[in-house]
C-alpha cells in the first residue's frame, strides 16, 4: 500500500446476532488490527438505527480502548449538534486522560438520524448552523483556552485531542481547511463530493498549530475473500441488506419482492452510495485501495466492510493486511 490503512467499524448488530454480539465483535476487530498494523479505529454515532450498535460512541471506545493497548481509536465521528461542546471534551479528556496518546476526534455536523429522533435527542433545528464556532468551543477547552470565562473541560483541559473534521459535501472540506485541521471524505456512502472536496480542501488548507499541511482521510468500502466468486457474493448479499434496511424500513417480503425492489430506481441510487468499494481476492482489493488512493488524493484510507457475515468481515481485514504488508500472512 502506499497510504496507511484504518478502519471504521460500523458495529452491526447482524441478523441472529445480539448487540453484546456486535460490542464484543468490535472487541475483537481492534485486537486483531492492533496486531495487523492497522493505524486507528473510529466509530460512528448514529441513532435509532437497528442495525448499528455504536450509538454511545464515547462508552464503546473506552471499552474497546480497554481491550487493547496500542492501536489509535477514536469518533468518526461525533455528531457535535447533537451535543454541548463542553460535553464532548469531558467525554474525549476523560479518554485521553486513561488511554493517552490514542484517541481521535472526528466531527460531523449530520443528525446521525431521522427527524423523530432529531426531536428525541433535544436537537435543536438550528444546531447545525453552530457546528464551525461549536468546533472552535470544543478545541478551546481541549487545549485549556476556554472560550467561555469560567468554564473547564476537567478531564479535557490540555488534553490536546486531535480533531478531525469529517464531510460529505463541500462545507466540511472548506471549514477543514480554514481551521488547519485534517479532512475526512465519507466517500464509502457519499461519493459524489470525493474530488471537489478535496481539491478545494488542499486548495484553501491553511496551516495552523495543529497541522501545517493538509492531511486526507478517503473512507472506502472493501470485501475480500479467497474468490472473485465468493467476494462478490458477499458484496451482493452487503446490498441487499443495505437496500432493505433503507427501504424496506422493517417489512417482510417475499424472495420475488426482493428482488423486484432490487431492480428499483431507488435501489440503484442506494447501491450507487456503495460506489467505492474494493471487491475480490486480497490482491485485487489492494490493487483497488492504491488506485483509489490516488483518486482521492488521500494520505490515508479508512476502510469499511459491509460483509454481512461477521467471519467474513474480519477476515476482509486479515486478508486486506497480509496483501499490503501490514502483517504476516494470515493462516
Amino acid at each position: 500500500m502506499t497510504v496507511p490503512l484504518s478502519i471504521l467499524d460500523l458495529a452491526f448488530i447482524r441478523d441472529g446476532g445480539s448487540i453484546r454480539d456486535s460490542l464484543d465483535a468490535s472487541v475483537r476487530l481492534a485486537q486483531r488490527a492492533e496486531q495487523l498494523g492497522y493505524r486507528r479505529i473510529w466509530y460512528a454515532e448514529h441513532h435509532n438505527m437497528p442495525s448499528i450498535a455504536s450509538s454511545a460512541t464515547s462508552v464503546l471506545i473506552a471499552h474497546v480502548a480497554a481491550h487493547t493497548e496500542t492501536i489509535r481509536l477514536g469518533a468518526g465521528g461525533i455528531m457535535l449538534p447533537n451535543h454541548a461542546p463542553l460535553t464532548i471534551a469531558e467525554q474525549f479528556g476523560t479518554l485521553e486522560t486513561l488511554h493517552p496518546g490514542r484517541i481521535d476526534l472526528g466531527l460531523g455536523r449530520a443528525p446521525g438520524s431521522d427527524q423523530k429522533t432529531m426531536y428525541a435527542l433535544r436537537r435543536d433545528a438550528s444546531s447545525a448552523d453552530r457546528f464551525p464556532q461549536d468546533v472552535l468551543e470544543l478545541q478551546a477547552y481541549l487545549a485549556g483556552r476556554s472560550r467561555v470565562p469560567g468554564v473547564d473541560a476537567i478531564p479535557g483541559k490540555g488534553t490536546n485531542v486531535p480533531l478531525y473534521i469529517l464531510g460529505s459535501s463541500l462545507f466540511g472540506a472548506q471549514l477543514a481547511a480554514k481551521l488547519g485541521l485534517p479532512y475526512a471524505n465519507a466517500s464509502h456512502f457519499a461519493p459524489d463530493s470525493l474530488v471537489d472536496a478535496v481539491t478545494l480542501y488542499r486548495e484553501q488548507f491553511e496551516p495552523s498549530p495543529e497541522l501545517a499541511e493538509p492531511y486526507v482521510i478517503a473512507g472506502v468500502n472493501a470485501i475480500a475473500a479467497g474468490s472473485v466468486e465468493e467476494a462478490q457474493r458477499l458484496h451482493e448479499d452487503a446490498a441487499r441488506k443495505r437496500v432493505l434496511q433503507m427501504v424496506a424500513r422493517g417489512r417482510t417480503f417475499t424472495d420475488e419482492e426482493i428482488d423486484a425492489i432490487m431492480t428499483s430506481p431507488a435501489a440503484q441510487q442506494i447501491r450507487q452510495m456503495m460506489r467505492y468499494s474494493a471487491v475480490g481476492t486480497a490482491t485485487d482489493v489492494v490493487e483497488y485501495l492504491d488506485r483509489f488512493a490516488e483518486h482521492a488524493q488521500a494520505d490515508e484510507l479508512i476502510v469499511a466492510s459491509q460483509a454481512t457475515d461477521t467471519d467474513a468481515w474480519m477476515r476482509t481485514f486479515e486478508l486486506v493486511a497480509d496483501a499490503s504488508g501490514l502483517a504476516a500472512p494470515v493462516r
